[in-house]
C-alpha cells in the first residue's frame, strides 16, 4: 500500500541541524576559493613581470643580433636565461595553487548533498505550494506569509524545479514551474536556459493536463522561435489532429485558449493516495478550525494526583480540545533541557521511519519526512528526568514505553494523517516489543516555528501550533483497548523555520492499575 511504500525519492533528506552545517560549510569553502583566487593573482603577477623583463630584453636583442651577441656578457646571459631562467618560469608556470582548493573540497564533498537531497529540496517547496496554496511567483520572489526576503528564484532555477517535476511525470507541477520560468525569461530576465526549451517541455506538460488548445498555441510559438526543432513540428501536427477529432466527437468549434497566464488553480492537482487531503492542508492554513467545546475549565494546575514531585511546582495544564481529550501542558522543558536533548539527538539523526503494520519491523515511509534519533535513560541525566516528569504528568508508567524519540523537521519536513496505535488489521506492529498497543502520546514541542508545523487533527477540526517548552498529551485507545480513531492527526509541513519535538508513546502493559478498564467499549 501507499502507506508502507518505501520512499524511493527522497524528499528534503537535508535537515536543519545538518543543514546548518552546510551553511558553515559553504563559508570556509567560500575562503578557500578566496585564497585560491590570491594564490593564483600572485602567480599570474610573478609571470607577467617575468614577461615585461623578458620582452624588453628581447626587443634589445632582436633590433641588432649580431651587435647584441658581440658582447660577451650578452652572450653569457641567454645562455644561462635559456639554460636555468626559463625553466625557472616553466616550474612556476606549472606550479597550481588550486592543490589547497581542491583539497579542502575533497574533504567536504562527503557531506554534499546528493542528485536526491536536491530532487527532496525541491520536492518540498512543491508540498509547501501545495499546502499552504502558494504561488510559484510566491516562491521566486521570496514573498511567503509574514516573510519577504531575497532569497529569489532565477529562469534556471525555476526551469530546473519544473524539470524536476517533468521527470516524475507529475505535470500539474511542471507546468506551473515552467511557466513562471517563461514568464520571468519573457520579462527579460537573463538566463543560461534557452526559451525553446522551456518552451518544448511546458508545451507537453500542457497537453499532459488535458489543455489541447494551449499546448498548440505553445508549441506554435516554439516552431517560430526553432522551425527545424526535433519534435516541435510532429507535437503540433498531432496536438492539431487530436483537438479536431474531439471537437467532431463531441460536435464543437475551436475556441481558442485562454489569454490568461497559466497559475495556481489554472489546473485541478491530480487526487492522491490521502482521503483528507483537503481538510489535511485546510487545518494547516488555519482554514475550517472548528471552535474547542470547553465542558470543562480551560486551564488548571495539576499535581499528578498529589505526586510529590508536582506537589510544590504543579503543572500548568490547558484543555486544547475535550472529546478526545487533549491537554497541553506548559513549561514542561527548560531552554537548557531541550538544548541538551537536541546536543544528544544531532549526532544520531537519521531519516525518519515509521513501523510497518504487518511486519512490526521500522522502515522509512514517504509520507513521513523528517530526522529522528532515540534516546536512552542511559544517555544522560536530562534524559532519565524527561522521562520521569512524563510519568509524573500522566500517571502513567513509562517503563514499558519506547525511548524518547527526537524528531527535527526542516523546512518542507512533514507527518501525513496516521494513527499512533495499531489498527485490528495490523496485529503484528507492536508485537516484537511485547508491550501491548499505544495507549497513549506525549509529544514535547522543543521549538517555536516561524510559519506552519502545525498538529492537526482532521476528523474533528483541531490544529495545536508548536509552542517551545511545552507539551501535548491525548490517549489514543479507549480504557476498553480499543483504538479512539478521532485520534488520526497529521504535522503539518514547516514553512519557515525548523521544527524539532519529542515524544514519548506509552504503552498498555504495566497500565492495568493505572487506568483501569472501562465498562463500555468507548469509556
Amino acid at each position: 500500500s501507499q502507506r508502507q511504500k518505501l520512499n524511493l525519492t527522497l524528499m528534503c533528506l537535508r535537515f536543519a541541524g545538518q543543514m546548518t552545517d552546510l551553511v558553515y560549510t559553504e563559508k570556509e569553502l567560500v575562503q578557500s576559493l578566496k585564497e585560491y583566487i590570491k594564490a593564483e593573482e600572485s602567480k599570474l603577477a610573478a609571470i607577467k613581470s617575468w614577461a615585461s623583463k623578458l620582452d624588453a630584453l628581447t626587443r634589445v636583442s632582436t633590433s641588432d643580433p649580431e651587435g647584441y651577441l658581440a658582447h660577451p656578457v650578452n652572450a653569457y646571459k641567454l645562455m644561462k636565461r635559456l639554460n636555468s631562467e626559463w625553466s625557472e618560469l616553466e616550474t612556476l608556470v606549472l606550479q597550481n595553487p588550486s592543490d589547497g582548493f581542491i583539497s579542502n573540497m575533497s574533504i567536504h564533498r562527503q557531506y554534499f548533498p546528493d542528485e536526491e537531497d536536491a530532487t527532496g529540496a525541491a520536492k518540498a517547496l512543491m508540498r509547501l505550494q501545495d499546502t499552504y496554496q502558494l504561488d510559484s511567483e510566491a516562491f521566486s520572489r521570496g514573498k511567503l506569509p509574514g516573510l519577504h526576503t531575497n532569497a529569489l528564484l532565477t529562469v534556471d532555477d525555476c526551469f530546473d524545479m519544473g524539470k524536476t517535476a517533468y521527470n516524475d511525470a507529475d505535470y500539474y507541477h511542471a507546468v506551473l514551474w515552467l511557466q513562471q520560468s517563461l514568464k520571468q525569461l519573457d520579462a527579460g530576465e537573463e538566463a543560461v536556459i534557452s526559451k525553446a526549451d522551456i518552451l518544448d517541455y511546458l508545451s507537453y506538460s500542457v497537453y499532459q493536463m488535458g489543455d489541447l488548445p494551449r499546448a498548440i498555441e505553445l508549441t506554435r510559438r516554439l516552431v517560430a522561435i526553432d522551425p527545424k526543432h526535433d519534435r516541435a513540428g510532429g507535437n503540433l501536427r498531432y496536438f492539431e489532429r487530436l483537438l479536431t477529432k474531439q471537437l467532431n466527437e463531441m460536435n464543437q468549434t475551436y475556441q481558442p485558449p485562454s489569454e490568461e497566464p497559466i497559475q495556481l488553480g489554472t489546473y485541478s492537482r491530480p487526487k492522491d493516495h490521502l482521503p483528507e487531503r483537503e481538510t489535511y492542508e485546510a487545518l494547516c492554513r488555519g482554514e475550517g478550525l472548528q471552535m474547542v467545546r470547553r465542558s470543562r475549565l480551560f486551564c488548571r494546575y495539576q499535581d499528578g494526583k498529589r505526586n510529590p514531585r508536582l506537589l510544590l511546582k504543579p503543572m500548568k495544564e490547558e484543555d486544547e480540545w475535550d472529546s478526545p481529550h487533549i491537554v497541553r501542558y506548559l513549561e514542561v522543558l527548560s531552554h537548557e533541557e531541550i538544548e541538551k536533548i537536541k546536543e544528544l539527538a544531532k549526532p544520531r539523526l537519521a531519516r525518519a521511519t515509521v513501523r510497518d503494520p504487518k511486519t512490526g519491523v521500522l522502515t522509512t515511509a514517504n509520507y513521513r519526512v523528517s530526522k529522528s534519533a532515540w534516546l536512552e535513560a542511559e544517555d544522560d541525566v536530562v534524559i532519565q528526568r524527561v522521562n520521569q516528569r512524563i510519568e509524573d504528568i500522566t500517571g502513567l508508567t513509562v517503563d514499558t514505553a519506547e525511548l524518547l524519540q527526537v524528531a527535527n523537521y526542516g523546512v518542507g519536513g512533514q507527518y501525513e494523517p496516521h494513527f499512533d496505535f495499531s489498527r485490528k488489521d495490523e496485529p503484528d506492529a507492536f508485537k516484537r516489543l511485547g508491550t501491548g498497543n499505544r495507549v497513549a502520546t506525549f509529544l514535547n514541542y522543543m521549538s517555536d516555528v516561524a510559519a506552519g508545523g502545525a498538529t492537526v487533527f482532521p476528523d474533528f477540526g483541531a490544529a495545536i501550533w508548536p509552542r517551545k517548552g511545552t507539551a501535548v498529551f491525548w490517549y489514543n485507545l479507549f480504557r476498553s483497548g480499543e483504538g479512539d480513531y478521532r485520534t488520526r492527526h497529521a504535522a503539518c509541513p514547516v514553512l519557515v523555520g525548523s521544527k524539532w519535538v519529542s515524544n514519548k508513546w506509552i504503552h498498555e502493559r504495566g497500565q492495568e492499575f493505572r487506568r483501569p478498564c472501562g465498562l463500555t467499549e468507548v469509556d
